[in-house]
């Protein structure tokens, strides 16, 4: 998870210092952005699936299925939400990156049942951020890369901690 933060940070970095103009190129923002997301989703996917079996040795593939019928939801509308736009409002892309949080706020709050209490603060952390992302692009009304970097940066980074400390406090839970 905390890889994940850190990779769309440097994301953020790189793409915002070497490639100053993607502000203003929806598609090539969306290609950026949908790559990293599908890295860091592979990766959380291998830790999850990794962390539950050895936890959760017979109840695991059950907890697994719960877990994704919770948040496969919000990464399906998010898809279709971005098919959408792509496909018919593309010079409203610039919201992508609030509503893509927005919605990463709702798949988080609907698994928060299977998940260590403090990550309810997570979800909070990710609604705020998409709706401060939204006001934040709408001056310019384009794709700033900061506002997919610090948002999903600090973001996994706080989902780590909370699992951090919660398999600190009590290893068998997590």
């Amino acid at each position: 998870m905390a890889f994940s933060g850190l990779l769309a940070l440097v994301v953020a970095f790189t793409e915002s210092t070497w490639y100053p103009d993607a502000q203003h190129d929806f598609i090539s923002n969306l290609i950026i952005w949908t790559s990293t997301a599908v890295v860091a989703l592979g990766l959380s996917t291998v830790d999850t699936v990794r962390r539950s079996r050895k936890v959760y040795v017979e109840f695991a593939p059950t907890m697994l299925h719960i877990a994704m019928e919770q948040f496969v939801p919000a990464l399906a509308v998010g898809a279709l939400l971005t098919a959408v736009i792509v496909r018919l409002l593309p010079n409203e892309g610039w919201l992508l990156p609030g509503l893509w949080e927005i919605i990463f706020s709702l798949g988080i709050f609907a698994s928060c049942r299977f998940l260590p209490r403090p990550m309810f603060a997570v979800g909070v952390w990710y609604l705020a951020a998409g709706l401060c992302s939204i006001v934040a692009c709408s001056a310019q009304r384009s794709f700033m890369p900061w506002t997919m970097g610090l948002p999903f940066g600090v973001g996994q980074l706080l989902v780590a901690t909370v699992l951090q400390v919660c398999v600190e406090e009590n290893p068998d839970q997590v």
